[in-house]
């Protein structure tokens, strides 16, 4: 019977034994996007600037500070720390699932 897994039973014939086939789950790692790469290196500066507070980057951003302030959002170490971790979870997301 070729390659099928056999086993003999007790009256000496074949028995083909059920066989599970899991074929190994691949994943295709594609390469983000361009608007993916940008967004999520901006997330890293802005992240960066804001967990260890640089004093000129954070100068730049008060700007933005102040445009988001009206929204409850404080530009403080805590947003600085949620940044680092959204850009490095953007460029997973870019890179495993399509159209991202």
């Amino acid at each position: 019977m070729g390659c099928a897994i056999m086993r003999r039973l007790q009256n000496g014939r074949a028995r083909r034994l059920a066989t599970r086939h899991h074929p190994r789950m691949k994943l295709h790692p594609n390469p983000p996007r361009m608007v993916t790469v940008v967004l999520a290196v901006a997330l890293g500066v802005i992240g960066l600037s804001l967990a260890w507070p640089i004093a000129p980057a954070v100068s730049l951003l008060a700007p933005v500070a102040d445009a988001v302030k009206d929204f409850g959002v404080a530009f403080d170490a805590q947003l600085g720390w949620l940044c680092l971790f959204a850009s490095s979870a953007l460029l997973v997301a870019g890179s495993l699932l399509p159209g991202i």
